[in-house]
């Protein structure tokens, strides 16, 4: 099976998906409201959704009602007013009731790191076994990223978000599982194959989004990955390393070959 990569309106990217030939159609990176209009389109067109169930999508997409959805299943939630630290995790979920919470990360303008050291290991326990608890009672299938505010010691829910959602390289390269590829897996009805006990966090990692040089050189190098969406667009560095100061050592050097070295000061203080 060849997949075929499109971008446009729902309506054009049904229409190449059925011009090509194709009986399945999956979202990508798109937000919640977008993933349920697509999904109502497939149904009325025979065409094949893989992505999160329709009643879930727009749950997700009202805000207000995946809160509730989420209380009723127990977790406390994030007070309304702003304030504290919002942080998400993914979890991806099989039809079978098994579920995988992965790393805690921040976002920060157009960096994400993860793990997070203000985490103790007892602490990103709770929040994995309490995202996973809700998602279990509401039945979600495949990949969603939960984020939640912490605030002093309280831990609150606040939203959900279909996946994938761009971060998923932190989690293959800190766990040694793709997410993407255990989306597919689990939507297509097999069971999720690794068990939590078996995961572990392992390094430091930060992922960068941002428009390469043209004709910028990337020597790479251990702990150095750029993923590409298409020439001239914008790309993904993703940086691992044992420690926080290896991750920074190895992105300087990516930057410094780029812009120089006052530029890469800059993408460092992100």
């Amino acid at each position: 099976m060849q997949p075929v990569a499109a971008r446009g309106t729902e309506s054009s990217l049904i229409e190449e998906a059925r011009a090509a030939g194709c009986d399945a159609l999956h979202p990508g990176e798109c937000d919640a409201a977008r993933q349920a209009a697509l999904a109502e389109r497939c149904r009325h067109l025979g065409l094949r959704f893989l992505g999160g169930e329709p009643r879930l999508l727009d749950a997700m997409a009202e805000g207000r009602v995946m809160r509730q959805k989420m209380r009723e299943a127990g977790l406390p939630l994030a007070a309304s007013e702003p304030g504290g630290e919002v942080i998400a995790i993914s979890l991806l979920a099989d039809r079978f009731g098994r579920v995988l919470y992965l790393s805690p990360r921040r976002h920060r303008d157009h960096i994400s790191m993860a793990p997070l050291g203000e985490l103790t290991k007892e602490r990103y326990r709770y929040l994995g076994e309490l995202a996973a608890r809700g998602i279990a009672r509401l039945g979600v299938v495949g990949l969603v990223e939960a984020r939640f505010r912490i605030e002093g010691n309280r831990l609150g829910f606040l939203d959900m978000r279909p996946g994938p959602t761009g971060d998923e390289a932190l989690d293959e390269v800190l766990m040694g599982l793709d997410p993407l590829v255990e989306q597919l897996r689990v939507l297509s009805g097999e069971r999720l194959r690794e068990r939590q006990s078996r995961l572990a966090v392992n390094g430091q990692a930060r992922l960068w989004r941002l428009v390469p040089p043209s004709g910028g050189v990337l020597t790479g190098g251990p702990g150095v990955r750029l993923d590409r969406c298409e020439e001239g667009g914008e790309a993904r560095l993703v940086v691992w390393g044992r420690r926080s100061g290896d991750v920074e050592t190895r992105a300087r050097r990516v930057f410094v070959e780029w812009w120089g070295e006052s530029e890469a000061r800059r993408w460092l203080a992100i």
